[in-house]
């Protein structure tokens, strides 16, 4: 009898998703739990996690695969959002090729350490999670308007995922391709200073405040040279 009442309980369950998935998801909704809720998590880590679990994404992907903090298909926690400053503003944030630190002070994963981004099997690909609506929270409050800006704006990662960072908004912030320096000159800092933390040569705690107070001149302090582009 407990057997035939869980399937009983099991088939309604199943079915409320099913009629949950077939409505409209209401605005900024990322999932459909297993119990019909929705949820706003704007990180597939730790969703419906006291809902039964995942039943179906709505950013299109694959319940079971990997999802933010896995690599190779075994999970690995990023941990929490740690900031490096408190963020004291929300809106009328200043635009430049330096974010504003008062919006978007950066942030770390505290699970994220030097062996874990120095790992051959490391890829920032298992922890990227922006979602559209993130994206465009990042522009309003930057005074620009809500959409695509394709190749002349990037939400970037103060603190790129190479090194540590974290998807939360205050590690976000709107960096123009032609800001002069603009973000292809940022990448090619990330880039190096991944190698050196992995190296030695600088300290993953050293590389991350520096590159989120003031990435030109951590730029100038790398290369020797002032970053053009």
């Amino acid at each position: 009898m407990r057997w035939l009442l869980g399937v009983v309980v099991l088939a309604a369950t199943l079915g409320a998703v099913l009629r949950a998935g077939a409505a409209t998801p209401p605005s900024g909704a990322s999932a459909i739990c297993r119990d019909a809720t929705y949820s706003y998590s704007l990180h597939h880590s730790g969703t419906c996690s006291h809902h039964g679990g995942v039943a179906r994404w709505l950013d299109g992907s694959t319940v079971g695969t990997a999802s933010a903090g896995s690599t190779s298909g075994s999970t690995r926690f990023v941990g929490t959002t740690v900031l490096l400053a408190s963020r004291t503003k929300t809106t009328g944030c200043h635009l430049g090729a330096i974010p504003d630190p008062a919006c978007s002070p950066g942030a770390t994963y505290s699970a994220l350490t030097k062996n874990v981004i120095c790992s051959s099997t490391f890829r920032t690909s298992a922890i990227r999670h922006v979602p559209t609506s993130e994206k465009h929270a990042v522009e309003v409050a930057y005074g620009l308007v809500p959409k695509s800006y394709g190749h002349t704006l990037e939400i970037d990662h103060i603190v790129s995922l190479e090194l540590g960072g974290s998807n939360d908004i205050a590690n976000l912030y709107p960096e123009l391709a032609n800001a002069n320096p603009g973000y292809h000159v940022k990448d090619k800092l990330e880039n190096r200073l991944h190698s050196m933390v992995c190296a030695g040569s600088i300290t993953l705690r050293d590389a991350q405040v520096g590159i989120a107070t003031n990435w030109i001149a951590l730029y100038k302090r790398v290369f020797g040279v002032a970053p053009v582009g």
